[in-house]
């Protein structure tokens, strides 16, 4: 089989094209994935993201992957919802070790009323910082969705996990229609989505098409496309789970960056388990973001400086970031209102 390389996405993908591009030989796979990826991108460029836990634990949903799982006895403590200046501290932090964007995730169900002054002052202070902004909080209404907007967030992940075949294998407290509800309202509300899947939960490859077929057939297809493999915790009902055969990864990256060509594919969890080879293979097959630092919310992630070893010995750069004058234009009444609410003391309980 051979692919187009246009540069246009298409959101037409059939189950039968997606099979057979999973299906191709190895080399043939990357080839056509790699000569994709330079028709849209510098295939030395990575872009490079921090994700911080802002509130963990204590979540109502049943994810069988998730340690923050209220359901499920990890170990993990839960902990209240974060200062505004600890993580505008942390995104200093970030942003001197090289991240162009600052991701914050909250482990709710969706974000109660209460909650909206804390992360839209946190949205407004990382962008004033000059960082890119992402949030990930559950579920959004039409409204959360706009008042997001208005703070200035760049990106909201909320992931599809996996194709609606095997959903309720893994989830059974929220739809498969409820996370295209929430898709919809961010992009309705002029945010850009992020959004992709976890691979190595017991699927099928048919799974792992039809989840790159939803991403990929959306009305607009994700700006971002974390891909992250499964990261087994102990007292999660996954933890048992065989080990996914690394090929059977990157062939998910070759193929999500063949269908989703503009998209930055992002290597998100488990990248602890992949040894340096595997991350080359990654990046050649079409990987070009990444979670950069010690932990991903609860889990681990390599450490930064090992990362930044393995791209000096790559030839690989950190994307940087392209500010747009819109944002510098607002960054004089960013600031005062990020003051405002770093006096305010913004802290509070938010496990109930």
């Amino acid at each position: 089989m051979t692919v187009s390389h246009a540069t246009e996405p298409r959101q037409n993908w059939t189950p039968e094209e997606v099979q057979a591009l999973f299906d191709l030989p190895f080399n043939d796979l990357l080839f056509q994935a790699q000569t994709v990826h330079r028709a849209n991108f510098d295939p030395n460029e990575v872009q490079v993201s921090t994700l911080l836990s802002i509130k963990t634990g204590a979540c109502p949903e049943d994810c069988k992957y998730c340690p923050q799982s209220n359901r499920y006895d990890t170990g993990l403590e839960k902990e209240k919802l974060m200062e505004v200046e600890k993580v505008l501290s942390e995104a200093r932090d970030a942003k001197a070790q090289g991240a162009s964007r600052f991701c914050m995730g909250a482990a709710w169900r969706s974000p109660k009323k209460r909650d909206m002054p804390y992360v839209t002052a946190m949205v407004k202070g990382v962008k004033e910082l000059g960082l890119e902004t992402c949030m990930t909080l559950g579920m959004l209404s039409d409204e959360q969705a706009k008042e997001l907007a208005d703070a200035g967030l760049d990106y909201y992940n909320h992931n599809l996990d996996t194709s609606p075949e095997y959903y309720g294998e893994i989830i059974t407290t929220r739809t498969y229609q409820d996370r295209l509800t929430t898709l919809g309202h961010v992009r309705d509300a002029g945010i850009k989505v992020c959004s992709g899947g976890i691979v190595g939960m017991g699927e099928t490859v048919s799974d792992r098409a039809g989840l790159l077929i939803q991403l990929a057939n959306l009305p607009v297809q994700p700006e971002s496309v974390p891909i992250n493999m499964l990261v087994k915790v102990e007292g999660t009902p996954l933890a048992e789970q065989a080990d996914l055969d690394p090929f059977d990864f990157i062939r998910t990256i070759a193929v999500a960056r063949i269908m989703m060509p503009k998209s930055h594919v992002r290597l998100s969890a488990g990248r602890e388990e992949m040894n340096e080879q595997m991350h080359a293979l990654a990046y050649f097959a079409g990987a070009n973001s990444i979670f950069y630092g010690e932990k991903l919310l609860t889990t681990p992630n390599p450490e930064a400086n090992e990362d930044m070893m393995l791209f000096k010995r790559l030839g690989i750069r950190p994307e940087e970031r392209h500010v747009e004058q819109d944002d510098a234009d607002q960054s004089e009444a960013l600031l005062g209102q990020v003051e405002k609410a770093q006096n305010d003391k913004f802290f509070y309980d938010a496990t109930a």
